[in-house]
């Protein structure tokens, strides 16, 4: 694929608090998929899927605790974010492109016994990978995302995609600061910053918003294909949510009504705004560990 941006290498060289070694993967369209894989190999595995304008160093605060107690993690970094590879071309985006793109890369690394962790845009590709691949999956931990089919955005969501399309500057690093309740170093905040060096890197995280199924969009029957599949699944699925997100604030109700699995008393509500990977890792790992205890994946 022509017009595509890779990161520099030296750009991740002083991350803090990122010690993970990069792994890659590359697509049948000669994109680079870059991901994290920590803890034993033997492990039932821990999906941990980040969102927009993120990538997988979001989740810096959770993978030890998660490795720790004895499981696999596998982080990946969407097409378009982080390590992995950048079109600069937003036309090349679309929310089944993706789907297809992370779908090669979990069949490539063949992960079964899959713990789901999922946030953002993490949510709306993850749910759909497992509803194209069930058997995959042991059980899903949800916060702040969803799987919209065509609803009405909400006004903070409105807002948000107006400014991604129409903003003269994007500061990646600023708008994670901007949606958490925790006071990122400055050194956090470039962290966010490292892989969106050049206008055109930032292709993904500028056209994101725009692919999200509120409102009128090609992607709601895909979405009402997946929900057919989710109104099936009876495997453990947890909602943890936060208490302030302007935009997910609620969701948690939709899944708790139409999937089976989330018919039990493990649903939490965690402290902070979207980015709960910053405001409450602590709760989050609980979620996480508590429903692969439930999905009966015992560490190694």
């Amino acid at each position: 694929m022509s017009d595509v941006f890779r990161t520099p290498d030296e750009n991740f060289s002083a991350l803090p608090d990122f010690p993970f070694d990069p792994h890659y993967h590359e697509l049948r369209e000669e994109l680079r998929v870059h991901y994290l894989d920590e803890g034993p190999r033997g492990a039932p595995t821990v999906l941990m899927m980040h969102g927009e304008p993120s990538w997988c160093y979001l989740y810096r605060k959770i993978i030890p605790p998660v490795v720790r107690a004895g499981y696999r993690v596998v982080a990946p970094d969407l097409i378009g974010f982080g390590r992995s590879d950048k079109p600069t071309n937003k036309a090349v985006f679309t929310y089944a492109g993706h789907v297809a793109w992370m779908r090669e890369w979990l069949e490539a690394l063949d992960l079964t016994n899959v713990i789901l962790a999922c946030q953002d845009w993490g949510s709306l590709i993850g749910l759909r990978l497992l509803a194209e691949m069930p058997e995959r999956f042991a059980g899903v931990v949800l916060s702040n995302g969803g799987l919209p089919e065509g609803q009405d955005p909400p006004a903070a969501f409105a807002a948000w995609r107006l400014f991604a399309k129409t903003s003269p500057v994007f500061p990646i690093g600023g708008l994670i600061q901007r949606a958490t309740t925790t006071e990122l170093s400055e050194a956090e905040v470039a962290a966010y910053d490292a892989p969106f060096p050049t206008r055109g890197s930032k292709a993904a995280a500028r056209v994101f918003p725009a692919l999200v199924p509120l409102g009128e969009n090609e992607a709601v029957p895909d979405q009402q294909a997946a929900w057919k599949v989710l109104e099936q699944f009876d495997k453990p699925f947890t909602c943890a949510f936060s208490d302030g997100d302007p935009i997910t604030k609620g969701g948690e109700r939709t899944f708790k009504d139409r999937v089976p699995g989330a018919r039990h008393d493990m649903h939490r509500t965690l402290k902070g705004g979207h980015f709960i990977q910053e405001d409450d890792p602590e709760g989050f790992v609980s979620a996480i560990l508590d429903t692969a205890q439930a999905a009966g994946c015992k560490p190694a």
